[in-house]
């Protein structure tokens, strides 16, 4: 739940008197003995713990993260995002604290903005730190087996705090096999305290840790009902439910979408040092539970039908969420290259923190040429030796911002290979190389890279909307003048898809431009869009 400064500058502040004197209006000023346990693995959830007096250690197992003492706050994401609780928190020497429960620091995020600031960005970098620390969820699986890859995305893609025991590589992943009574084929297996998981589905996995928000509208149709939880679709709920709209997001995996797994982003109006996906992503997710606003997630969309004037929308496991009004904002899933030995370990589709940490020190490759391969490439080149950065046309210029280009092209660490594309990925049981090919002399020759990173576009999520909404030959949702008019004369609005009422918007918006900023300011224009289509229902 803590990080300690020494491991994460700034994510062990004190609180001011006055702060401390704030939160007090929103808690409970109490006495703690040594040895007393404030939260510990298996509590659904916890208090906000301010320390007025004393000390408390945070341990992972009979292993001491940090210890903190008074006048600092203990917590990290789980606290408003969700997730089990996976460390114990106890009283290392007594004093006293004061306790605000969840739903009152949800009050505190939303009426003192200075301590709202304070307490997310410290969430964020506990959380960050924790991601490495070896701590949280246990995986245990092969490199090779594509369940296994599944479940470590799923826990990267949602942060969730993992470890990862490869039976390949661990030599008492056998023995733990043995203890557990699970023999090889009934992996991966996942253990969350008591409970061992034997290939779990993501929402299965979700379930146990605690991650799932379930559906509840005692049966009543919501105005906005938002597919997807990237920029578009998180955009789409904050303003929805700002601007009074009763609002419902279903999410299959993750909220934050592709930018969720970003690194940097540094052209975001109004945050000139940048920010990462994770921090965006968290900041809207605060907003729209402060405004009333429901994601739900992880929940697979599996269909949608018209039904007594209203849209119903099925997302398994038996649940249907009923709407006036529809944003489709489900993004893209990541394209692969069709390359010999592209399916293997040490191939992946986003830089985070935890795959920095797999390739420190080594080569990594990189393909691409839009923003998200060069904020990659900026953001490894810290971590790494060198990084080959791979793009097919002659110039970056033409598909990168302009920033991006100088950042990448200024750091020595960073190798850029214009005309250049990836042919074939190298090595036994470790990605040890990839060959690439000059498009322009058919050249080959091989590189040396122990992971490979692939940013070359996504195709649409959309397979469930193909008998619903006009899609484009590549699946992408059409919407306002690259639609004809419907039978009535009328043209569809911008945003609007072949169905009156319902809109699409971000990524899976066919000829949407493919960045951060678009995707927001189109879901929080589908809002406007939307208020309109249901005055002329009333």
């Amino acid at each position: 739940m803590a990080a300690g400064a020494s491991t994460s500058p700034g994510a062990s502040p004190d609180l001011t008197p006055s702060q401390l004197d704030t939160l007090r209006g929103y808690g409970t000023e109490r006495e703690i003995a040594a040895g007393d346990v404030l939260f510990a693995p298996g509590d659904a959830t916890y208090d906000f713990n301010a320390i007025v007096e004393g000390k408390v250690g945070i341990y992972d197992g009979d292993r001491l993260i940090v210890e903190h003492g008074a006048p600092r706050f203990l917590g990290e994401m789980n606290l408003l995002v969700g997730g089990g609780v996976y460390l114990t928190a106890r009283v290392t020497e007594p004093g006293r604290i004061i306790a605000v429960p969840p739903e009152a620091l949800r009050r505190v995020l939303g009426q003192e903005p200075a301590l709202s600031e304070l307490i997310l960005r410290v969430f964020l970098l506990r959380r960050s730190f924790l991601v490495g620390q070896g701590v949280g969820v246990r995986v245990i699986g092969s490199r090779f087996d594509p369940q296994t890859r599944r479940l470590i995305e799923f826990c990267s893609r949602t942060r969730l705090p993992h470890v990862w025991v490869d039976l390949e590589r661990d030599p008492d992943s056998e023995a733990l096999l043995r203890e557990l009574d699970v023999p090889p084929e009934d992996t991966p297996v996942v253990i969350w305290g008591e409970h061992v998981l034997r290939n779990p589905s993501n929402a299965e996995l979700a379930d146990a840790v605690g991650l799932t928000v379930h559906y509840d509208a005692h049966g009543e149709a919501v105005d906005l009902l938002v597919v997807g939880a990237g920029p578009a679709g998180l955009a789409a709920t904050v303003y929805g439910a700002s601007e009074g709209l009763a609002t419902t997001t279903v999410e299959m995996v993750a909220p934050g979408g592709q930018a969720g797994t970003s690194s940097r982003i540094e052209n975001y109006l109004g945050f000139p040092a940048g920010l990462s996906g994770d921090e965006l992503t968290a900041r809207a997710l605060v907003q729209s539970e402060k405004f009333g606003a429901h994601v739900v997630s992880p929940r697979q969309a599996c269909g949608l039908r018209c039904e007594d004037g209203l849209f119903v929308l099925e997302v398994g496991q038996g649940e249907e969420v009923s709407a006036r009004s529809v944003l489709i904002a489900t993004g893209a899933q990541y394209r692969k290259l069709d390359i010999p030995g592209f399916d293997r370990d040490g191939v992946y589709y986003a830089a985070t923190e935890m795959e920095a940490q797999r390739c420190a020190n080594s080569e990594v490759a990189i393909v691409g040429g839009g923003n998200s391969a060069g904020q990659a490439a900026v953001f490894l080149a810290g971590r790494v030796r060198r990084v080959h950065l791979m793009c097919r046309r002659p110039s970056l210029a033409a598909t990168m911002s302009r920033y991006l280009v100088d950042q990448v092209e200024s750091d020595p660490r960073i190798v850029v290979h214009q005309c250049t594309e990836v042919r074939e990925v190298c090595g036994g049981d470790d990605l040890d190389g990839i060959v690439v090919e000059d498009n322009r002399t058919g050249e080959r020759r091989g590189l040396p890279a122990t992971a490979l990173f692939v940013f070359i576009g996504a195709d649409p999520h959309t397979k469930w909307l193909r008998d619903v909404v006009a899609l484009d030959e590549d699946g992408f949702v059409l919407t306002g003048r690259d639609l004809p008019p419907a039978d009535d004369g009328r043209q569809p609005v911008l945003l609007e898809t072949s169905v009156a009422g319902i809109f699409a918007a971000g990524d899976v918006r066919h000829q949407s431009i493919k960045r951060v900023a678009s995707a927001v300011g189109e879901g929080s224009m589908a809002v406007r869009l939307v208020h309109d289509h249901l005055a002329t229902r009333v």
